[in-house]
């Protein structure tokens, strides 16, 4: 009994000293990996969801996509009833047919005004010879008719032909101008057509995106889903048809204290382990911090000025990407809850 009580109070002390062993070296191990490592579980995956929304109204002809099925940038997922914006189209391209018929009727004008103001120019150098010649027959004249050579009525015959020559000459003189000023008029009727010209062409232009927009194609690759639009269906502008999930864009939001912030920098390494696939680790690394806490960003932020004061520990949005291979990144779906521990020290 001696024999037995003796070893009894041996193994007691053993056990405990065993027990303290196991508890230091998991805690002194546990210790280490904290004071390397920023852990949390307020995570999961996000992603890039881009709204389709219609940009035009009308009838939906066709739907080319199903729910929750994988298209690519540019496919065609939806065509509406283009034939109202067609017409449109050709009422456009009617009315720059005409606008560009007035430029070629404008320039045609203008050619035919140079042409005129030519000969108007022509006219009053031949007025201008007629003048000069009437001036010196009058000046002959004048000295004759003083010695009795020629009588006063051949005078006054040379005066009214010097008359009439300059009368001749202003006459032609203001007709070069007129021509002149109906050059520069006609030039001026040119730019309001070819305005015109410029003004239709935009028309046609918007007529044209207009059309485009009755094609809805995928503005990235990834899944449709959440699919609000059916055959036949009248859509309006700016309504919500369905949504694409990016599929190259999935990243995790990672909800750190702020208590956990003061080692986190951009480019740690990160280690990311998804509820569903947790065998299944992924490599990542911190991308960016958000400017403000999440309760900022909420519907109701919180006013710390009234009522009674209690400090809540805040947290803090931090972007990671993550670095998955493909047949994995497939199974991902944004919302999905996931474990981020960073690495804060290397070794």
């Amino acid at each position: 009994m001696q024999t037995e009580k003796k070893k009894s109070k041996k193994v007691v002390p053993l056990i405990l000293g065993v027990i303290l062993l196991v508890g230091a070296f998991f805690g002194i191990k546990e210790y280490m990996y904290l004071s390397k490592h920023e852990d949390t579980d307020d995570a999961q995956i996000d992603a890039d969801i881009s709204p389709v929304v219609a940009r035009v109204g009308g009838y939906v002809e066709s739907i080319k996509f199903e729910e929750n099925e994988h298209v690519s940038e540019g496919e065609v997922l939806v065509q509406l009833d283009d034939r109202d914006y067609r017409i449109k189209l050709e009422q456009a391209q009617a009315a720059q047919q005409g606008a560009t018929a007035g430029t070629s009727v404008a320039q045609a004008q203008i050619n035919t005004t140079i042409a005129n103001s030519s000969t108007a120019k022509a006219n009053a150098e031949a007025a201008k010879v007629k003048l000069w010649q009437a001036e010196q027959d009058f000046k002959r004249y004048e000295n004759l008719v003083k010695d009795g050579s020629v009588t006063q009525q051949q005078f006054e015959q040379a005066k009214a032909q010097r008359d009439a020559a300059r009368a001749s000459y202003q006459a032609a003189q203001d007709n070069y101008q007129a021509a002149l000023k109906q050059i520069q008029t006609t030039k001026s009727q040119l730019v309001v057509s070819n305005t015109g010209v410029d003004q239709r062409q935009a028309d046609v232009d918007f007529a044209n995106l207009q059309l485009s927009y009755a094609t809805i194609k995928a503005p990235v690759s990834g899944i449709a889903s959440k699919k609000n639009v059916q055959v036949g269906q009248l859509i309006q502008p700016g309504q919500t048809l369905f949504s694409i999930v990016n599929d190259s864009s999935l990243y995790v939001t990672a909800n750190f204290k702020e208590t956990q912030l003061e080692h986190l920098r951009e480019g740690q390494h990160v280690n990311v382990v998804v509820d569903a696939f947790p065998d299944a680790p992924i490599k990542g690394e911190i991308y960016n911090f958000s400017p403000a806490t999440g309760a900022k960003f909420s519907l109701l932020p919180p006013d710390n000025a009234s009522g009674n004061f209690v400090k809540v520990v805040q947290r803090v949005p931090v972007k990671i990407k993550i670095f998955a291979p493909k047949d994995l990144k497939q199974r991902l779906r944004p919302g999905m809850s996931v474990k981020v521990s960073v690495l804060t020290q290397e070794g």
